[in-house]
């Protein structure tokens, strides 16, 4: 791409802003544009999208969206010595690429958005992608501000996103938040060795579309439910929801599952039936709360 787009070699602008990759950023900088421009193709068409991408670093990923066609790009980097680099993609792209410095666990980028769709695409630090992705998943309003999420984690992290109960050892609070409000798939995997610095684990790319109906239930019910049962995992159900009601035998009854069950083996259906008990009991004040 450095032919194609008339910017220089990622390893050049890296050597000429000091960027080597930090450690406390979780910071892992892919130099193949081969590679950036396949994830930028995986969340196409990107004519008259705005993609919003978290930690560009020096703008390998960036590059490759404006290559593919985004309308703009909104980059958010809090880490300040790789912001003269993606000035240098700015001027590049007169008007297309909008870069803010801040932090994208508090940052709200709607208001940069505009009218037309919007999409995150982002090879997301390893410190902080499960935090954005819950972030972005919750929350009372559905479906949300943007219509797809193409994102890079650890391969562990990905099979934990698109895990059913089938799968049982990546089955938790994070894929039941997924299957509740998206549809998720793995795309392709990434070799360590196509970082800088190499990881010592494999990453995947994950594409994460929204569901424009998901199952009526209210987020934070959901969460105060599934953190009490996969809190105790190990544990049967009638146990581990005691940390939440002190009528968990009732509400299981209620909603068709044995008290014998464990959290990793009912379905996301199965929680959304469990936090509507839970919220109905709730507000009808018919919850005994257990004791801290």
């Amino acid at each position: 791409m450095s032919a194609g787009d008339g910017l220089p070699p990622l390893r050049e602008v890296v050597a000429r802003y000091g960027l080597e990759p930090k450690k406390a950023l979780g910071q892992n900088f892919l130099y193949d544009l081969n590679l950036t421009g396949r994830i930028a193709r995986a969340a196409g068409p990107l004519d008259g999208v705005t993609v919003v991408e978290v930690g560009p670093g020096p703008g390998g990923l960036t590059r490759a969206l404006l290559a593919e066609g985004a309308a703009r790009v909104v980059a958010i980097e809090r880490d300040p010595r790789a912001l003269p680099a993606l000035a240098d993609i700015a001027a590049h792209y007169p008007g297309r690429l909008e870069v803010v410095d801040a932090d994208a666990l508090v940052f709200d980028p709607r208001p940069l958005i505009g009218p037309g769709p919007a999409r995150i695409v982002a090879n997301l630090p390893y410190n902080v992608g499960t935090a954005l992705l819950t972030g972005w998943l919750g929350g009372e309003a559905w479906p949300p501000w943007w219509d797809q999420a193409v994102l890079m984690f650890q391969r562990e992290v990905a099979e934990r996103i698109v895990a059913g109960p089938e799968q049982r050892a990546d089955y938790g609070r994070l894929a039941v938040l997924c299957g509740w409000r998206t549809q998720a798939e793995i795309l392709f995997d990434v070799s360590p060795s196509a970082f800088v610095p190499p990881p010592k684990v494999t990453s995947s790319v994950v594409r994460i579309v929204p569901r424009a109906r998901p199952l009526a239930c209210r987020c934070g019910a959901l969460e105060a439910v599934t953190r009490a049962a996969f809190g105790q995992r190990r544990k049967m159900l009638r146990q581990s929801l005691k940390s939440l009601t002190a009528d968990a035998g009732t509400m299981l009854a209620a909603a068709g599952i044995a008290e014998t069950a464990r959290a990793e083996e009912v379905p996301v259906s199965g929680f959304v039936d469990l936090a509507n008990l839970w919220e109905q009991n709730k507000n009808a004040g018919t919850v005994e709360t257990a004791p801290a």
